[in-house]
Formats: C-alpha cells, structure tokens, sequence
C-alpha cells in the first residue's frame, strides 16, 4: 500500500533538504519497491468502540520510504495486526494496493484521532484510489474483514502513544 508518490517524493525531497541530506540519496531511496520490507517499529493501539476495546500490535510507517513500502508483498498479516501512517500534519490521504497482497482495511484517522472514513476489504493488487475524504492525521492498514468483525465504526475514538504525541 502506499501514499501517493509524488506527494511522497515531495515531502521526502523537502525532508531531505531540511536536514541537509544528500538529494541523490533521497531519490535512490524511492525506486520502485520490489519486496516486503523489514519489520517496522511497533506499539500498542486501540480502538474504543461501542462494540469494545479492540488491542493491535502497529508497526509505525513514519518516513516516506516506508510508507511508500507499506503492506507491499506481505502474504499474511496476523489478525491483531496492522501499519499506521502517520502524516507530519493533517492531509488529504489517497492510498492504493499496488504490490498488495492481501485485502486491507484502511482506517483513516482524523486530528481528534477519532475514525473518518473505512474502506473495507480494499482488493489486493487494485490502483484504484482509496480517499480519506478530507484531512487526516494518520491513516491505520488491518487485515480485511478487521473492521466488520469488530463493530469498528466511523466515529470511534483511536488510542496510541504517536497518536496522543500528535495532539
């Protein structure tokens, strides 16, 4: 799954020149990914919902390489799982499941970190745009069928330590 490239390469380029990081560097990090990468740091989130409180273990996809990456060519994601995309600040979030394997749940986060918008079951491989319909804070991948299984809804509130440091 990943970000729109260009806004990618955009922020990657900015990020690059902020800190006074080799653009060459930058642009030779954002090929076209061809395998799944690493495992990526992780915490606990949760999700409030009338339903419960649903516990995840997140890996966090925080640099524009990673996020470019994301789910790419996993073939299996455990069921208490998932990978959150946190934005620098809040912005409109268009994703896709080029290289994606598995069906996702995308779950985008508002700046209040309650849930905007779910696209259940996003089918694997599809370029079709995938909208936060607005601003997002963050933007959480599970695996599909996650969201109807649980009762998680448009509304319910999200819990993690990147998300309360963002506030």
């Amino acid at each position: 799954m990943k970000q729109g490239l260009y806004g990618l390469l955009a922020a990657g380029l900015l990020s690059a020149i902020l800190s006074g990081s080799p653009v060459r560097a930058m642009a030779e990090d954002m090929s076209e990914p061809t395998q799944a990468q690493p495992t990526l740091p992780q915490e606990k989130l949760t999700i409030v919902s009338t339903s419960g409180h649903h516990a995840f273990s997140v890996e966090l996809a925080t640099t524009p390489r990673q996020q470019q990456v994301g789910e790419m060519f996993r073939t299996q994601l455990p069921a208490d799982s998932g990978m959150l995309f946190l934005w620098a600040t809040p912005q409109q979030s268009d994703m896709w499941m080029e290289n994606t394997l598995v069906p996702l749940d995308i779950v985008f986060i508002a700046p209040d970190q309650r849930i905007q918008a779910i696209a259940e079951n996003a089918v694997p491989r599809s370029l079709a745009h995938i909208s936060s319909h607005g601003p997002a804070a963050a933007t959480l991948e599970l695996p599909g069928g996650t969201a109807s299984r649980l009762g998680i809804m448009v509304g319910d509130k999200v819990e993690s330590p990147s998300l309360t440091k963002k506030s």
